[in-house]
């Protein structure tokens, strides 16, 4: 897959986790982006690592079930991170 491909799941993957999880969450479309594409980088690599499978192409169903399963992954732990923040 291509750098722009990657980058293009990674928002997608991004924006189609922010709309599953429930409530508000914090960030625009940069930390989106750059969420969905750590998430898609973090959700092929325990993909590989616990089912042996890895991200294919652009249009591979496996490849959007791993990126958006990262991407949840690290929004839920970036929601778990910023909601900590207090006012001081």
């Amino acid at each position: 897959m291509s750098f722009l491909g990657f980058l293009l799941l990674g928002l997608i993957a991004g924006a189609i986790a922010k709309a599953i999880l429930p409530g508000r969450q914090s960030g625009g479309w940069f930390i989106t982006l750059l969420l969905g594409v750590l998430g898609a980088t973090l959700g092929g690599y325990l993909g590989g690592l616990i089912f042996g499978v890895e991200l294919g192409t652009f249009f591979d169903l496996r490849t959007w079930v791993l990126a958006i399963g990262g991407s949840l992954l690290l929004l839920i732990a970036y929601a778990a991170v910023a909601g900590r923040k207090t006012k001081s």
